[in-house]
């Protein structure tokens, strides 16, 4: 995040934070010994609600499901994991992630692109995910609890910043006010080491190779040498020392070597990436060049992103015929079936892009990203009736996703259904933390009368029960 966009967020928190915190839980007697997860949570959640507003956040969904993916896998082998973990993309080169308050965390895409492996990409989600389960950040944010919650989340927003970005970190503190424990922003030795004992274990019972955790952070701490500003930014938020490496190599040293091929997910997110990133001729030429000297890990992957530039150039003509051959060296997978169908937008044949589309969803009913594309290539050529099926089918699996709702609202929109329509906006700023526009919108809906009786009585109830939290909060 930039520091004019922090400082933004930040400023916006503090003052639309009512006494009692907004829409947050209650934080309770300040006496306390520790905040509750439940309030953890809420406090990352309203820090989440900023960070999507961010230019750098990455609402790419099939990076995003990919690091849900590898991360639950982690999280359902972690024996003290007592919340929901939530895993999000920053559009930022540098090599970073950090976990924030509630189970948050954060990965930017410079560390997934200099990951040469996905064991080494997971050596550092399963790190982040240990600072949560064993409370380190709850820890400090118990430090502070006299402060209120209006400065218990500035601060939160601080140590996020410290995190993501070290050399922004001093304006958001002094923002928060926080001056004083500013030395409390990093973790303590003790903490790191406690991350990578619990992080080694959750490594080896989720099936990645735990040696992948030194061999990385060696990497990085070697990498220091190279680098004009000095060391990569995960090293500056999570210091690295060669006595910490050397203790994480003697816990894995007993361990048996297992050898963990890579994912063909994990190459085809690191070609995409790589493919939006930097100049289009450039992108274009990097993966021109690796295919020509047979350079890549992953063939399918190297083509992936080939075609990815190259949609990116607008060349299309070309792209068409890269994609044939990817097509016939791969096996059917979500992502290209999704890059298949987004080059015949580009052509202009919307009618190919719905069959590609429709058999996707049918293969894989589960991927969102293929469910997007299916939603928007049907309204564009004005179905909308069968956008609002496939929504609908989407929904059933994930009621809390706020770019459905979106489309949904949409589609209502286009069906001359305002009452619905409004419904259905009214969820999409409830995903979205935006709870007093929810309310308006369903307030809007009741004047609407081209629903049925069950319809209105669900708004109603729905309008009875946000309204609720709201005086709560109050």
């Amino acid at each position: 995040m930039h520091a004019s966009v922090l400082a933004t967020a930040l400023l916006a928190l503090t003052l639309t934070l009512p006494a009692r915190g907004d829409d947050l839980p209650d934080l309770g007697d300040v006496s306390e010994a520790t905040l509750s997860i439940t309030q953890e949570r809420g406090i990352g959640w309203n820090i989440m609600r900023q960070m999507r507003e961010s230019p750098n956040y990455l609402d790419d969904t099939e990076v995003v499901d990919y690091l849900n993916r590898i991360g639950y896998r982690l999280v359902a082998s972690s024996p003290g994991a007592r919340m929901d973990f939530v895993f999000f993309a920053l559009r930022d080169s540098t090599v970073n992630a950090f976990a924030m308050p509630g189970g948050y965390i954060g990965v930017h895409s410079g560390l997934i692109l200099t990951a040469q492996s996905e064991s080494e990409l997971a050596s550092v989600l399963a790190h982040e995910i240990s600072h949560v389960t064993q409370r380190h950040i709850a820890r400090l944010l118990n430090q502070q609890q006299r402060a209120g919650m209006t400065s218990l989340v500035a601060l939160a927003l601080a140590i996020l910043v410290a995190r993501s970005n070290p050399q922004a970190a001093a304006g958001a503190i002094v923002a928060a006010q926080a001056q004083t424990i500013s030395s409390r922003l990093a973790f303590t030795r003790d903490n790191e080491r406690e991350a990578d004992r619990v992080g080694v274990g959750i490594l080896e019972r989720a099936g990645f190779d735990p040696h992948a955790m030194p061999v990385f952070f060696d990497r990085l701490q070697r990498a220091t040498r190279t680098y004009e500003t000095g060391a990569p930014t995960y090293l500056r938020t999570h210091p690295v020392t060669f006595e910490r490496i050397a203790d994480i190599q003697n816990r894995v040293g007993s361990l048996p070597y297992r050898q963990v091929p890579d994912s063909l997910d994990f190459h085809l997110v690191r070609a995409k990436l790589r493919a939006a990133q930097g100049d289009l001729s450039l992108a274009v030429g990097f993966f021109d060049e690796l295919i020509a000297d047979r350079k890549f890990n992953n063939e399918i992957a190297a083509h992936y992103g080939l075609v990815t530039a190259l949609l990116r150039a607008e060349n299309i003509t070309r792209a068409a015929t890269e994609m044939a051959v990817l097509a016939r060296m791969a096996s059917p997978h979500p992502m290209l079936v999704g890059l298949d169908a987004r080059l015949k937008i580009a052509q202009k044949n919307r009618q190919a892009a719905l069959r590609i589309l429709a058999d996707g969803v049918k293969a894989w009913p589960g991927d969102r990203s293929l469910g997007y594309d299916y939603a928007d290539a049907l309204m564009a050529v004005n179905r909308p009736a069968e956008a609002l099926d496939v929504l609908e089918s989407q929904l059933l699996k994930d009621q809390n996703d706020g770019r459905l709702y979106e489309l949904e609202a949409k589609a209502y929109a286009a069906l001359s259904r305002p009452m619905m329509q409004h419904k259905s906006q009214a969820e999409a700023y409830v995903s979205a933390g935006n709870l007093a526009a929810a309310v308006e919108q369903l307030q809007i809906a009741l004047r609407n009368s081209d629903g049925d009786f069950y319809q209105m009585s669900s708004i109603e109830a729905r309008l009875s029960e946000l309204r609720k939290f709201l005086d709560k909060s109050q």
